[in-house]
């Protein structure tokens, strides 16, 4: 593995810096913006099972997240260059929870640890480039922003929306920092080796709107070497009369090997939809999801979610032959003269997971209550807080509970 030292964010931030005509510099701080984001993370997960590993897991952490967003040169082809720079501090820690470094050499989480890097911009149309730092938020690769510091990746997208109603996104990620990592390490998939690594994952898709509330879209992408992927998904809005909204989300993904197929078989074919009714603040929903073939959904390295499934929570239900389906319910307390606070709950039972020959079927399920805050004005404006309650029970595997408390501040310096 890599480490992904900041010396190099310096360097390619002076090389442009001496490369570039001063008026050209002086474009690119025009239109700016830096801020930093503070975010305490308290995590506590008891297990309930008498004859668990271990009895508990979690920590108290402090991140800092420092991002500076720059403008465009008024160019034919427009350039732009944003610097990022995160920061991370253990207060207190038991066990590995999968939100800090962890060493397995001295079993304790690492004191601190920070990562940067940087992103070039180039705009001409509608059509944007970005080469080095991304934070995704595809079918192939998702960003997961659920702990500490996100998932970081490095690479190369290019999007264009030059074609009426049509968005064409194309790029390749040849690195991940993952949520619990100062390092950029080759991708691979989770559960495997990093020994199991790939060159790189190559992606392309498009999304259609065919109206203003109905898109379609299709990506594909290769884990060289280790797996291939292909998505179809719909995504569809329809709003009645008296206020009411009615939103539907269909999914689709084929995954399979791909060359000489590092990190064993892959076979798995997942669709779901979720469909959800608004009105007055009120939100109910419903989901299915269903997992065929003989191996798990295939994720990235560090755990990364995939968000397209909507039965991704603290567990991900995408087990061999696993179906599950959930039932949800949302409430937007500014509806009675509450602004800023908000409710989630959700239970999501899973079934039919097969564990291997001769074994039986394993089973799952997951109950999520999310209660969340944002100070609405003052000086503490955009303050927000947000408790979480996961409570998980398997048959054949360990339960547990689990509390989250976020409290996330952006102070904006221009």
């Amino acid at each position: 593995m890599e480490l992904y030292s900041p010396l190099r964010t310096t360097s390619l931030c002076l090389f442009f810096g001496s490369a570039l005509p001063f008026n050209v510099v002086a474009a690119i701080g025009d239109d700016s913006h830096l801020s930093i984001n503070l975010r305490n993370l308290y995590l506590d997960r008891n297990f309930t099972n008498s004859d668990a590993p271990v009895d508990r897991v979690g920590n108290w952490s402090q991140g800092f997240d420092l991002q500076f967003e720059s403008g465009y040169t008024d160019t034919p082809l427009a350039v732009g260059l944003d610097v990022n720079g995160q920061y991370a501090l253990r207060l207190d820690s038991t066990g590995n929870d999968g939100s800090l470094p962890y060493s397995l050499y001295h079993q304790r989480a690492a004191d601190d640890y920070g990562r940067a890097g940087a992103t070039l911009k180039l705009k001409f149309a509608k059509t944007l480039v970005k080469i080095g730092d991304q934070k995704p938020n595809l079918p192939v690769a998702s960003n997961d922003p659920s702990r500490l510091l996100d998932t970081i990746y490095q690479g190369a997208v290019i999007e264009s929306r030059d074609i009426d109603r049509l968005q064409l996104t194309a790029g390749r990620f040849w690195s991940i920092v993952t949520r619990e990592s100062a390092n950029h390490e080759r991708l691979y998939r989770y559960g495997t080796s990093d020994s199991q690594d790939s060159d790189g994952l190559d992606f392309t898709g498009a999304t259609y709107a065919i109206t203003p509330n109905l898109s379609v879209s299709y990506f594909h992408g290769v884990l060289n070497d280790i797996y291939r992927q292909d998505y179809g998904g719909l995504k569809h809005a329809l709003a009645f009369g008296d206020g009411y909204l009615l939103s539907t989300q269909l999914g689709y993904f084929n995954n399979r090997e791909d060359g000489s197929a590092r990190g064993g078989p892959v076979d798995n074919r997942a669709y779901s939809g979720l469909v959800t009714l608004e009105k007055s603040g009120h939100l109910i929903g419903i989901s299915y999801q269903r997992m065929l073939g003989e191996t798990n959904f295939p994720t990235l390295n560090g755990y990364a979610p995939q968000l397209y499934l909507p039965n991704w929570s603290g567990i991900p239900f995408i087990r061999p032959e696993e179906r599950s389906w959930s039932v949800r319910y949302g409430y937007n307390f500014a509806e009675v003269g509450l602004p800023g606070l908000r409710l989630f709950a959700r239970f999501i039972k899973g079934s039919d997971i097969d564990r291997g020959a001769g074994l039986e079927n394993d089973a799952e399920n997951e109950r999520d209550v999310i209660i969340n805050y944002t100070v609405q004005s003052g000086l503490f404006k955009q303050l927000s807080f947000e408790l979480k309650n996961f409570h998980v029970q398997r048959k054949y595997e360990t339960d547990y509970n689990e509390y989250r408390l976020i409290t996330s501040y952006t102070w904006k310096f221009w």
